[in-house]
């Protein structure tokens, strides 16, 4: 039955996300923001849901192992493999706010994420530990960026409020299909995750590398399909915002929420997949700078990165 679900999972995912990324898309064009606001926010927050899901019950549970994990496995999954598969598909337009604030963003939470987890080294401690006052600091930080967001938001409605819309496109219709699609992705994501996991523990594979392979690349696989499918609508805005908006929401929302819940106690291996999601962060930034998008060229590189460090944590642990 495992195998079943699994199926059937994948099959909600794929329609749920062509339902998302056509319902957001035309919200983004009735509201008159650019689309890579919503791929930021709407389809960012969506597609996290998964992740935040996972990591908060693994957090209530006792589980850090699980809820780091799988929030870095599926940052490094977003940035590698994700945007690869999307930039092979169609190469992904990069706007220059998202070279110059989005993107190092992204960066800026990876980098907090490094120091709030190294109090062994920085503060002579014990053990590293995620504390309470640390996840408070993760959803200021989080609020910050939000109110970024709504400030470019309505910087763009006011300078495209002449742009005409067609009639075809209705408010009703759209929130319909990107709740629906939404509800798609999310329960197709936990019946991935929740079969596939069960698969993997009936093999023989331990807690840290499932947290951070099956429950990592299972909680990204809403991210995955609707990446791709933004990619085949030619939705690169969409598609880059998505992945760049999740890992933002993973980190300072998904963290910082489990840890205002439980402190998470934090392995002494996860400091370097977090230096491995920096850099990998930093390519991406490199990349996004020439010709301000992300080739197929570049794409096939980061699919390959993402390759390596599979054999890398599966070999270590």
């Amino acid at each position: 039955m495992s195998y079943l679900f699994l199926l059937v999972g994948f099959v909600l995912l794929i329609k749920g996300a062509d339902l998302f990324v056509d319902g957001s898309s035309n919200i983004a064009r009735l509201l008159r923001v650019p689309p890579i606001l919503i791929g930021l926010t709407i389809v960012a927050f969506g597609t996290s849901s998964p992740e935040a899901t996972v990591s908060i019950i693994a957090a209530m549970e006792g589980s850090s192992d699980v809820s780091l994990g799988n929030v870095i496995g599926s940052n490094i999954f977003n940035l590698t493999l994700v945007v690869g598969i999307a930039a092979i598909i169609f190469p992904l337009k990069v706007e220059n706010e998202t070279i110059r604030k989005e993107i190092p963003f992204t960066l800026l939470a990876g980098g907090a994420l490094l120091v709030v987890i190294n109090d062994v080294f920085l503060q002579d401690h014990s053990n590293n530990l995620i504390t309470r006052s640390d996840g408070l600091i993760f959803l200021l930080f989080l609020s910050v960026f939000m109110y970024y967001v709504i400030e470019v938001a309505l910087k763009s409605r006011q300078d495209s409020q002449n742009e005409a819309i067609s009639d075809d496109i209705k408010w009703g219709k759209n929130i319909g299909l990107t709740i629906l699609g939404l509800a798609g992705i999310v329960f197709g994501g936990e019946l991935v995750v929740s079969n596939g996991t069960e698969i993997a523990y009936a093999v023989g594979m331990s807690e840290t590398l499932v947290g951070l392979t099956i429950i990592a690349i299972g909680t990204s696989l809403p991210e995955l399909v609707t990446s791709i499918t933004a990619a085949l609508k030619k939705q690169s805005d969409i598609a880059l915002g998505n992945i760049v908006g999740s890992n933002i929401f993973n980190i300072l929302f998904v963290l910082g929420a489990s840890s205002v819940i439980t402190p998470l106690s934090v392995s002494s291996k996860v400091g370097i997949d977090v230096v491995i999601m920096l850099l990998l962060t930093i390519l991406l930034l490199v990349f996004s700078r020439t010709n301000f998008r992300v080739g197929k060229r570049e794409g096939a590189v980061l699919a390959i990165f993402y390759l390596m460090y599979l054999v890398y944590i599966i070999m270590r642990n």
